[in-house]
């Protein structure tokens, strides 16, 4: 594990000639050393604590395993917002939420954004993406964008079906996920088939659906995604015995932004310790799937000759909670939801290596950035992961900004009523809550409480405060909150508009149909009523 280094006499910084000269030497040798190609396998909803013990004991995952073997793992890799598609603008701009303004899944990055790749190829990479990009505007479902808009509005509605799971095919049905196979063939095709005869590097982007639940049509024609689909074949992958079932709180103690989780994801009701632990199972077995096609990435890789000169970075967009503090999905800053995968292997990267610096997702643009040897962006909210990577650059010279012993995550779409903010330190997470007054904060000491049962906030005040000082000096959380709310009325006014006469039937068959038909006339003057007050200042 990556740690301090040993103590001793520190060196006084090198002259301003020596240090140009080591620059053109570093440089001398890069120059004489040909780029690496890059392929990136981006899976959706994979908890990250599975790539390590003890998480790593429930479910086989061999292609994870192969890169540990010979490449680096990041024990403490976060997501930037835990939804699809402002983490994955995140991943993409290589900057935080409330920069971008990927407020949810509707709002993202322009489609016109200059992203890594964009220059990667403008450096002479070959580019290629393939399979779920989802980081540009105007996307999902108009559930998925009016439940965020909303999220103030004085009513509580189940947005989801409740969780559950299915099981399909026989010991012998592998390919359950079927478009990301359609998807992973595309990209063994062309690794295969144009990559191979390429004279310069190139950098593949594979993104995959698993291990995302699948939709349930059962719960009505706009339905949510709240069941885990696997198949015997995978499902024999899991080690029952190792599965843990999460301790929950009662609603009653529960944290009011959980409990709005909870509930809108339709989980307040009685499970019993069977149901938890078959949906776990089956998305541990849909994560061994989505291990599967990583496997194959790498072995086109190994039959072509490519892995020797390739770097490959397996992560996700997000976690998924799998009943986690009573609840499945994502939206969340717990570690079911937060915490992401982050494996990285290839030519010159340490092996068996685990990094236990915070790292997050807004790292991927300036890590490309170096891989390629382009000159990085001064504007950029992540840093290069390549000096915790590579041997050679544990001890440069070159100045670089030093990394923060922190990353910033934040959500401010649905299923949550609040926008929240997340500090995690080597030691702490600190998660606050719109304008940090109106909702308490939670703080959790990870190293003693890896499960976060116990929001000890109010016991470390000091701590709680430091926190929240250093999130201050980041970002104006209360009046990126405050924007956040803004944009969310200006949207449903928007959209209401546009709707016409047709506004109450298309509002009362959203995801939370089942609910709202009860009472419809109850819901629309809660909105009107919201529609109505002020804006907080």
């Amino acid at each position: 594990m990556r740690g301090a280094r040993a103590g001793g006499p520190e060196l006084p910084p090198p002259p301003p000639l020596l240090l140009l000269l080591l620059l053109l030497a570093a440089a001398a040798a890069a120059a004489g050393q040909p780029r690496p190609s890059v392929v990136l396998v981006a899976s959706d909803s994979f908890d990250g604590r599975l790539t390590f013990y003890p998480g790593n004991q429930t479910v086989a995952l061999p292609f994870i395993n192969f890169m540990k073997r010979y490449g680096t793992v990041f024990l403490k890799a976060y997501t930037n917002s835990p939804i699809c598609c402002p983490s994955r603008a995140a991943m993409w701009s290589g900057l935080f939420t409330h920069l971008t303004e990927s407020w949810n899944n509707f709002k993202g990055l322009d489609p016109g954004y200059v992203t890594w790749m964009d220059l990667l190829q403008k450096h002479g990479y070959h580019t290629k993406k393939l399979g779920k990009i989802d980081y540009t505007s105007g996307h999902h479902s108009v559930s998925n964008r009016v439940e965020a808009w909303t999220r103030d509005v004085a009513f509580l509605l189940r947005q989801e079906g409740r969780p559950t799971v299915k099981l399909t095919g026989n010991k012998t049905h592998i390919r359950v996920m079927e478009k990301d196979w359609q998807n992973t063939d595309k990209a063994v095709n062309w690794i295969k088939e144009e990559a191979v005869n390429f004279t310069q590097p190139f950098v593949l982007y594979l993104g995959l659906n698993l291990p995302h639940p699948y939709p349930s049509p059962s719960t009505g024609e706009n339905f949510g995604s709240s069941t885990f689909l696997t198949s015997p074949y995978w499902l024999k992958k899991v080690s029952y015995e190792a599965i843990k079932i999460p301790k929950w709180s009662s609603l009653s103690e529960m944290h009011p932004v959980d409990y709005y989780s909870s509930y809108t994801k339709n989980c307040t009701g009685e499970f019993t310790k069977e149901e938890v632990r078959n949906i776990r199972a089956f998305y541990y077995a849909m994560c061994a799937e989505t291990d599967a096609m990583l496997g194959k990435i790498i072995s086109a890789l190994r039959d072509t000759g490519l892995l020797k000169r390739t770097i490959i970075i397996f992560t996700a967009d997000h976690g998924e909670l799998a009943m986690d503090h009573r609840q499945f999905y994502k939206m969340s800053m717990y570690e079911g939801s937060s915490h992401i995968p982050l494996l990285v292997m290839g030519p010159g990267i340490k092996q068996q290596q685990q990094v236990s610096d915070v790292v997050s997702l807004v790292d991927i643009y300036p890590t490309m950035l170096d891989i390629a040897r382009i000159p990085a962006q001064q504007n950029l909210s992540g840093y290069s992961l390549m000096p915790l990577l590579f041997e050679e650059l544990e001890n440069e010279v070159v100045t670089r900004k030093p990394r923060p012993p922190w990353v910033l995550s934040e959500f401010h779409g649905c299923n949550v009523n609040s926008s929240t903010y997340m500090l995690r330190t080597d030691r702490w997470k600190y998660i606050t809550y719109s304008d940090g007054n109106s909702v308490p904060p939670q703080l959790f000491d990870l190293s003693a409480d890896p499960d976060e049962l116990e929001n000890i906030a109010m016991k470390f005040p000091v701590v709680a405060h430091s926190l929240d000082k250093i999130l201050r000096s980041i970002v104006n959380y209360p009046k990126v909150s405050s924007s956040v709310q803004e944009y969310n009325k200006r949207e449903f006014i928007s959209w209401k508009q546009s709707l016409g006469q047709n506004y109450s039937n298309v509002i009362a068959n959203l995801r939370w149909h089942q609910d709202w038909l009860k009472e419809p006339k109850k819901y629309e003057d809660a909105i009107d009523k919201w529609l109505h007050q002020r804006q907080h200042q």
